[in-house]
């Protein structure tokens, strides 16, 4: 895939505000900075993106004239007749990602090489021209209706660069690309996610596209308003690597720079599409440090992709490179276990199925993911925190219940004393997030029967934090929250032993 690699640091990523809602906030010049920080404490997710965050898991399923050619990126001149998947199975394909603990999967309906996975009226450059099903084939509605079939969130994936379409580089391309998002949002049924990236190739005048993306966030918001657009948009945003593993310090609420009054103030548009910029590169990008001087703050997450393979498309060479059950494992505590949600690329063969070299990677994972998550070994456990509230939540399994500190208290110490001395090598922690995301820094210890030893220690915490150490027996531990913005929310904590 790697078209995101095109992406410079000059390059504007599009944040939406919607005015009313409390996943952005203005600031006024001259703020303090213990003010900012005090309003990053209180910025939340909006409806769509807690959702999102929920979801953990998502699957890619990257198809196209790429199968069939053995290449990454196509040129937009392969010929249709290549495409003949004679056992497509997009049942097979859910069923897969549903057993495996997905939530929810994007389709490349178009690539960059602008061959459309359903038959459109824009251009002849698709399935219609192809021999599949005489021409009568749509892999987009198939998929679409194995989503509804199993239960599971339906996304595309929509290429605004297109190699093949003559209007490339011109204003009517936009136009064009309007037609196939109405298509794509008005023909399926619910689309829950929308998925750009920043590729950008010359067009046929050798000019740069200027992609209108405003318009075409505008145009999403009013045919699918709860789908959220990543990863050029203004719901969610690339991690910035596609090896599968997010930052150790994960912050969901960044600065935006050009949010001003009034571009919001009037309240006329429910949505109106804010440009934050600058703030993508690097191992810190929300720290304290990072929010000085902020003009603005938004609730902008992250997803964290890879593919199960080397290529993001299926190559048969390959078949012996699929990611490995521990590979997998290590990837989601470094995606889903650092505030992220992950999206795992699962790509289809030529034949239309996925791959039994993959199926059995991703069987193997989820069987020892499901094992190690099967049973909280904190469950029962006596809780003391002197300054907090609400210690029930943590081991409650609702997350819409969390622990506090009382008053103004943003350092805690939360002691938990197991019926029994469990083993363990993974610690759990949510904050919840619709109060706002504020550990900045803790400790994990457990008690060796004479002093506290430290077993691990973090920094940011955001949806879901998970931490593995060397295993560890002990019948009391404890968490110290030592930093945080203002009072720190916790509405899970777990200890699991891997299996």
């Amino acid at each position: 895939m790697t078209k995101r690699n095109l992406i410079t640091g000059s390059l504007l990523l599009l944040g939406q505000v919607a005015f009313g809602q409390t996943n952005y906030a203005i600031l006024k010049p001259g703020e303090s900075h213990a003010a900012i920080i005090a309003k990053a404490a209180t910025i939340t997710p909006s409806a769509k993106q807690l959702r999102w965050q929920q979801l953990e898991l998502t699957a890619f399923f990257h198809f196209g004239m790429n199968t069939y050619t053995h290449k990454e990126w196509g040129t937009g001149k392969e010929d249709p007749q290549l495409f003949n998947p004679d056992k497509l199975d997009a049942d097979q394909w859910v069923r897969v990602a549903k057993e495996s603990g997905f939530k929810q999967v994007i389709l490349t309906a178009k690539h960059h090489d602008g061959f459309c996975l359903w038959p459109t009226k824009t251009t002849a450059h698709s399935v219609k021209s192809s021999p599949w099903k005489n021409g009568n084939g749509d892999v987009v509605a198939e998929v679409a209706a194995a989503c509804k079939k199993y239960d599971i969130g339906f996304g595309v994936y929509l290429s605004p660069w297109d190699m093949n379409s003559p209007l490339y580089g011109t204003e009517a391309y936009n136009d064009l690309f309007i037609t196939q998002l109405t298509e794509l949002l008005t023909q399926y049924g619910q689309i829950d996610e929308v998925w750009f990236d920043g590729a950008n190739g010359e067009g046929p005048n050798g000019k740069k596209q200027e992609y209108d993306f405003s318009r075409w966030y505008t145009h999403i918001q009013k045919l699918q308003p709860q789908a959220v657009i990543a990863v050029m948009g203004p719901d969610v945003r690339w991690v910035g690597t596609e090896t599968g593993y997010g930052r150790e310090t994960e912050w969901s609420v960044l600065p935006a720079d050009n949010l001003d009054q009034g571009a919001v103030s009037s309240g006329s548009q429910k949505d109106m599409n804010i440009k934050p910029t600058g703030f993508l590169k690097g191992q810190d990008i929300g720290s304290r440090d990072k929010l000085k001087g902020a003009k603005g703050l938004v609730w902008y997450p992250a997803e964290t992709d890879v593919s199960i393979r080397p290529g993001w498309f299926y190559h048969k060479k390959e078949d012996s490179l699929v990611k490995t059950p521990e590979k997998l494992l290590d990837i989601y505590y470094s995606s889903v276990g650092r505030n992220g949600v992950l999206l795992l690329n699962i790509p289809p063969d030529k034949h239309g199925l996925i791959a039994e070299s993959d199926i059995k990677s991703l069987t193997d994972w989820t069987t020892r993911r499901t094992k190690t998550f099967e049973k909280n070994l904190a469950k029962g456990a006596t809780i003391l925190t002197k300054n907090g509230k609400n210690p029930k939540a943590l081991l409650d399994q609702n997350y819409k219940t969390s622990w506090t500190t009382k008053e103004k208290d943003s350092t805690a110490i939360i002691e938990f004393t197991l019926p029994e001395a469990e083993t363990f090598d993974v610690l759990s922690l949510q904050e919840n997030i619709s109060i706002g995301q504020r550990i900045e820094k803790f400790v994990f210890e457990y008690w060796d029967g004479k002093v506290w030893k430290m077993a691990a220690e973090g920094t940011t915490v955001g949806y879901k934090r998970l931490i593995r150490f060397e295993p560890v027996k002990a019948a009391k531990v404890r968490i110290r929250i030592e930093q945080s913005r203002l009072n720190p929310t916790l509405s899970e904590f777990g200890l699991y032993k891997q299996s």
